[in-house]
């Protein structure tokens, strides 16, 4: 299926019905008066978070959607029937976005979560609403309000505890088949994922955290070089970082070299993202002699400036995975007591998601301006024929395998 995480659309609340005029009219009744009844409600635009959906792919076509208005009033103080409303299911940890101002209206991270973007009108009221002693019968009635209107930007970042980090080749999708059931592409050539791959990882019985295989950066990604900047707004839901750095490189790049890659890519892309808590892991550490790791492990160190922890991993093998698992496990537990404790720290740990998803977003939007610019042929070589230029190419013909 194809992997859409943005979509743009437009909710349309339904308009509240009119109020009636009417007067009672029976045989055998001398004296009628007013019995027009009110209108109805119209319904509202309701997003709701769905467990079972992982990509926007079904707003990709359809743009457009709209509430039911409501029933106009009837006599014999006959009220109109409410609109319904319209609901809409998006994938658990969608951000939702005003398109038109910029204001981030909720985000949907817990399954089920509902949120109102478009707010039906109000009913009009029927002309027996402006009955009175003074006013036996009243000639007023009221139309219903029209319902809100808004052009939404749904943005999905995966919801995952840790976020693996590196270069192409650095052995991230080995990993997570090594520690999950997950099967990412693999293979003995070089190549990047296209798409995140999430994976559950059972510590023990009632014990396990997500995993996030995140597509591989290449130097210049922050400035749309790749896929990185497409999906590196993925990691800023994760709660730890795992920064993988390929130990035994085929094309005889240094470790420290491809290391500092990554950190200045993280940190022109989003500052706060870079802040984030990361643990080093030092891939295919059966591939290379003990002196040599040894030296290459040194350098990363020096050329970092690394003060966390170090670890030291086989994926392909297994070897040093449980216990990064096991105090992963412990990390996360910690830090979720933590935040249940004290509100105050859950509420920072939103407000620095929200920093970080914002800077994501305002990278994103600049390279998609640069690239507008550029098919216009207003900077650089490209023109309008630019075939690398699609300003909607968020998705990839490929399997999302959660």
């Amino acid at each position: 299926m194809k992997f859409v995480d943005e979509a743009s659309i437009k909710v349309f609340a339904g308009n509240g019905g009119s109020g009636c005029l009417s007067f009672r009219r029976e045989k055998y009744v001398p004296k009628g008066g007013p019995d027009g009844g009110d209108g109805g409600d119209g319904g509202s635009v309701i997003l709701e978070a769905d467990g079972n959906l992982n990509t926007m792919v079904d707003f990709r076509f359809q743009r457009s959607f709209r509430a039911q208005n409501g029933e106009s009033g009837r006599g014999q103080n006959k009220t109109g029937k409410a609109g319904e409303d319209l609901v809409l299911k998006v994938p658990v940890g969608t951000t939702v976005l005003d398109e038109d101002t910029g204001e981030m209206l909720g985000d949907l991270s817990v399954p089920g979560q509902r949120l109102v973007v478009a707010r039906g009108g109000f009913h009009g009221l029927g002309n027996t609403r402006f009955k009175s002693s003074t006013n036996r019968a009243p000639r007023q009635t009221s139309k219903g309000s029209e319902g809100e209107q808004r052009h939404l930007k749904l943005e999905l970042k995966v919801l995952a505890d840790v976020g693996l980090l590196g270069l192409p080749n650095a052995g991230k999708s080995t990993f997570i088949r090594a520690v999950s059931s997950a099967t990412p592409k693999v293979a003995d050539y070089p190549f990047t994922t296209l798409v995140p791959n999430l994976g559950v990882v059972k510590v023990e019985a009632h014990r396990s955290f997500v995993v996030a295989d995140i597509p591989g950066l290449i130097e210049g990604a922050s400035e749309g070089a790749g896929l990185g900047i497409r999906f590196l707004k993925h990691l800023t839901r994760n709660r730890i970082l795992l920064h993988l750095v390929d130990m035994a490189p085929f094309d005889g790049v240094e470790p420290a070299d491809a290391a500092l890659a990554i950190t200045a890519e993280l940190e022109r892309f989003s500052p706060t993202l870079a802040r984030r808590e990361r643990w080093l892991v030092l891939n295919k550490a059966d591939l290379v002699d003990a002196p040599t790791f040894a030296e290459r492990r040194q350098a990363v160190v020096d050329a970092l400036g690394w003060k966390g922890p170090v670890y030291e991993i086989a994926a392909i093998s297994g070897q040093g995975t449980d216990r990064l698992c096991g105090d992963l496990m412990t990390y996360l537990e910690e830090r979720r007591a933590r935040e249940e404790a004290d509100p105050e720290l859950a509420e920072a740990e939103l407000q620095e998601q929200f920093a970080m998803q914002a800077e994501a977003r305002e990278r994103v939007e600049a390279y998609r301006a640069s690239r507008r610019r550029q098919a216009r042929g207003e900077e650089g070589d490209a023109g309008p024929d630019d075939d690398d230029f699609d300003d909607d190419d968020y998705d990839v013909e490929v399997e999302y395998a959660p």
